[in-house]
């Protein structure tokens, strides 16, 4: 090839697309050609995962539009997308054409934005320039909660406190809409933002002006790789990156490693999605897919509905994949069609796919893959997961002796099992909470209408729900309610308990609201390991109800079937679930419902039922409307809200200029970091449930204390979600969880640690995390913590990272990471560091009174740091600062790209961004 300008470039591969329209008139598209690539490359596209393929197509397209356009390095970055043995330090931008953003992660994001154009225009410049430059959807789905559960009346009374509640916060999303360009908010009530994403929002093609693109996106929740069922490669990313995405700055993908897991086989009658993808995610991650790409193909494929597809796409973050995607096929062009896409979208998917080599068939050769798994659907079987991870798979039969070894308790009381419900007292095991809850599941129809016909069954034959069971069904969209509601099954779930609560994510995210006191006193009086339920992804302890430390995931049907059993200490292949009204025992095969009932119900399910669900999808309700807004270009902050206040992030910005960002973490000399003192020590798994929770606020803890002392009462308090979008409330949150085990205080449970000054211990022995890093600020004392593996484990929760910020913790020593909450950290300015793999945590025997230090060769400030360096880590004892007598390690810097050092060198994304822009 001849070495050509930019111009030369877009003339080459903007082609004009040629489509069999059958004589009709249309649009002219064009599109960016990877025939023509690979022609001129000389490679074969067929021999190319479709991942490798959207990574060119995005990489083609948008370096025409560099005005530093390198004809060299664009040769050299598509050879090493194509290659998959490319050197693992290789980087190259990636544009996402969409962002979609939940509330409880959207509200910060969106305040960071706010805040932007408060210091632009403190410097006089022009605020309005602070826009999202590509389309952002914002779903409000996350601040219902299912206060009231069990009755008729449970939708409209959690839906009226959501809007009490969250007033001030819908307000401010009301404002953001009217101000910022490019932002689509969604209002309450509506869905579960990855399903409406899959349902409605999501286009496969997209059409920028004429010219066709794949559809591609990051979203501000971990799920978002939902949509990759659908053939749209997608991801979660915190706040954070997604602020930059939406002002303009690119992620950057170092080498993706992409691992093929071949399907073979079709499921067996009686077992469901729920089964196969938590049979999946133990499978992948017990191979060790983290960080990792996977895309799914072979012949099972085909057997799978895109239902299905999304159902095992969703739980990419279980498995610990950046995302697992399905290739495009004719079931992607019915599914469109079934939720009333247009024709002109469904044709100009169909036609793009197939000139650009996306489109897949079952007859052709699959792609060479760097790594391969195979995994046969006919071996998977009724399966549950829990009680603490989604990845803790096992056969449905075996929860009784699960059950038994998690409990801790001797739980085999042959005479309690025998009194009547009423007379039971609660014991270790009992179910408390089950939920048909999450998009995971929710999003599935086969699994929901399976879950209707066995509650028909059970309703039929007599069987009551177990009264010290909190049952509640949350759709993830209304289609789901209108599909139950015409086969007339939702009638029998009302007879069980499981009327609808709202639309939105409840349980599975922490929202599920109060127990009955008297429940709550006999957990907490006898100590008791009592279990929830659910049809969700996460099952984290902690997570679900502060009070219930069993927490199962299953597919809606089982869910259904044990809140009918109430508790988990039995083997449903061989026990009964209850007795019918005529005294003879059910078991669960005897109300479990065949395929033939199965896919006749589903008939119900039309393209009608969408174009219904989904009209006037912008319009709330009166409550909503109602909301009044200013017309502003920047916020007017309320002094008094507790609720929304100005983030803090851009303090520096507007003390000094642009020109003084880098001072955010400059050092003079070789030491990054000295005589850092230990806020926390922990384990492995940490997950971003435990440093930043989501559930409820207690009275007793910081962040309560914070919002008395601000005469919100208890009853007012809200979860920390909605509360994201006050720094006071957060930072108080950030290690409050209280199954937190802080290896500092072995004997106690929660969000507290130690300082080791002898004059302080004369008053306490603890104290909560955030009081002691207020101690360590007074004299600028730096911190760190260490934890175990997989440190950063869940949701994408940016405030993980926001919090430890504020914290005043400077670095976050790990065995190693999870991929969103390493990101974070890095976006935050704070250094992630990774042990080498010689080096356990254990091996350390740190005990929380130790100095550490931080040793980089070179001055940093003169950007002498690299990507994925290694560092010297000094631990040496308080008592004895002696260098000598030091401990030294090698440690890993987990900054992946040159651009994230950037972020981290400036002091974080949003300093870095809003340099750019003054």
């Amino acid at each position: 090839m001849i070495t050509i300008n930019k111009a030369a470039w877009q003339e080459r591969y903007l082609t004009r697309l040629i489509d069999n329209n059958k004589g009709k008139k249309g649009n002219i598209y064009y599109y960016w050609s990877l025939n023509k690539l690979a022609e001129d490359f000389q490679f074969n596209l067929d021999d190319l995962p479709f991942i490798t393929k959207i990574f060119l197509e995005n990489f083609l397209r948008n370096c025409s539009t560099n005005d530093t356009f390198n004809y060299q390095n664009v040769v050299k970055t598509i050879k090493n997308i194509v290659d998959s043995t490319s050197p693992t330090n290789f980087e190259f931008p990636f544009f996402p054409s969409r962002v979609l953003m939940q509330d409880y992660t959207g509200v910060p994001a969106l305040i960071d934005l706010a805040a932007m154009r408060d210091a632009i225009a403190d410097k006089g410049g022009d605020a309005t320039i602070i826009n999202p430059v590509c389309p952002v959807d914002l779903v409000i789905d996350h601040s219902i909660i299912a206060d009231q559960a069990g009755t008729p009346a449970a939708l409209t009374h959690n839906q009226q406190r959501e809007m009490e509640r969250n007033h001030e916060r819908y307000q401010f999303l009301k404002w953001a809409q009217a101000s910022f360009s490019n932002l689509t908010i969604i209002p309450p009530g509506r869905g579960i933002c990855h399903q409406v994403n899959l349902e409605y929002l999501a286009q496969v093609v997209r059409d920028e002006v004429n010219v066709l693109i794949p559809d591609t996106l990051v979203g501000t929740d971990s799920h978002t790789t939902m949509i990759n069922g659908l053939g749209v490669l997608g991801w979660g990313v915190g706040g954070i990156e997604a602020e930059a995405v939406m002002l303009g700055q690119p992620l950057s993908i170092s080498t993706p490693q992409i691992v093929g897991v071949k399907l073979l086989g079709k499921m067996q009658v009686g077992t469901t999605a729920t089964d196969l993808v938590l049979t999946i995610t133990q499978i992948l991650r017990k191979y060790g897919v983290v960080g990792k790409f996977v895309e799914f193909y072979g012949s099972g494929v085909s057997e799978l509905s895109i239902a299905d597809r999304a159902t095992i796409a969703n739980m990419a973050p279980e498995y610990g994949a950046t995302c697992g995607l399905f290739l495009i096929d004719n079931e992607i062009i019915e599914y469109l069609k079934l939720t009333n896409r247009s024709s002109a979208l469904v044709e100009r998917v169909h036609t793009y796919t197939l000139t650009q080599k996306l489109w897949n068939e079952d007859s052709k050769p699959h792609a060479t893959y760097p790594e391969n798994i195979v995994i046969d659907l006919n071996t998977i079987e009724p399966s549950v997961a829990g009680p603490k991870r989604p990845q803790d798979c096992f056969s449905l039969n075996t929860i009784k002796r699960v059950t038994k070894e998690v409990s801790e308790l001797d739980w085999h009381c042959p005479t309690v099992e025998r009194l009547p419900y009423r007379l039971r007292p609660l014991t270790c095991g009992d179910i408390v909470i089950a939920a048909i809850t999450s998009c995971t599941n929710t999003s599935n129809p086969k699994v929901m209408l399976q879950a209707g016909l066995l509650a028909k069954a059970a309703v039929e034959r007599g069987l009551k729900i177990n009264p010290n069971v909190k049952t509640s069904l949350a759709p993830g969209s209304q289609v789901v309610a209108r599909y139950l509601d015409s086969t007339g099954l939702q009638q029998y779930l009302d007879k069980l308990g499981f009327n609808c609560i709202g639309f939105g994510c409840t349980t599975c995210i922490g929202n599920s609201g109060p127990l009955d006191p008297d429940i709550e006193q006999q957990i907490s009086e006898g100590h008791l390991n009592v279990g929830a339920v659910l049809s969700g992804n996460r099952n984290f302890e902690g997570r679900i109800h502060p009070s219930v430390r069993l927490n199962w995931l299953m597919s809606p049907p089982l869910v259904i079937a044990f809140a009918l059993v109430g508790h988990t200490r039995i083997n449903l292949d061989i026990e009964p679930l209850g007795v019918d009204k005529n005294g003879q025992p059910t078991f669960l095969r005897d109300i479990w419902p065949n395929d033939y009932l199965v896919n006749e119900t589903m008939r119900a399910i039309t393209k009608e039922s969408y174009a219904l669900s989904y009209q006037d999808m912008l319009v709330g309700d009166h409550a909503w409307e109602d909301l009044p807004i200013s017309n502003t270009d920047c916020y007017p902050w309320n002094s008094h809200s507790t609720y929304i206040i100005q983030a803090p992030f851009l303090e520096l910005l507007a003390q000094t200029g642009h020109e003084g960002l880098n001072s955010c973490n400059q050092v003079h000399g070789p030491i990054k970091i000295k005589s850092a003192n230990i806020l926390a020590i922990f384990g492995d798994s940490i997950t971003t449930d435990h440093i930043s929770p989501a559930g409820q606020i207690s009275p007793y803890s910081p962040a309560g204390k914070y919002l008395i002392a601000k005469g919100v009462a208890p009853e007012q308090f809200n979860s920390y979600g909605a509360r994201r979008g006050n720094h006071e409330v957060m930072v108080r949150g950030t290690f409050a969880n209280n199954r937190l085990q802080n290896k500092i205080i072995a004997s106690e449970q929660g969000g507290i640690t130690r300082i080791f000054d002898d004059k302080y211990l004369q008053n306490k022995a603890h104290i909560s995390i955030f009081e002691a890093s207020e101690y360590y600020a007074k004299t600028n004392i730096p911190l760190v913590v260490f934890a175990g593996k997989e440190y950063g484990t869940g949701s994408s929760r940016d405030w993980a990272a926001k919090g430890c910020q504020l914290l005043g913790i400077k670095t976050v020593i790990a065995e190693s990471f999870e991929r969103i909450h390493r990101s974070n950290l890095v976006g935050m300015g704070i250094m992630p560091l990774q042990l080498s793999n010689k080096t356990s945590l254990a091996s350390l025997q740190l005990t929380g009174d130790e100095k550490v230090d931080v040793v980089v060769e070179g001055d940093v400030s003169k950007h002498q740091l690299i990507p994925n360096q290694t560092l010297q880590l000094i631990i040496y004892s308080a008592k004895n600062d002696d260098i000598n007598c030091a401990v030294t390690l090698p440690v890993v810097l987990c900054i992946n790209s040159s651009l994230e050092l950037d972020y981290f060198l400036a002091g974080g994304v949003l300093p870095y961004v809003a340099s750019q822009f003054l």
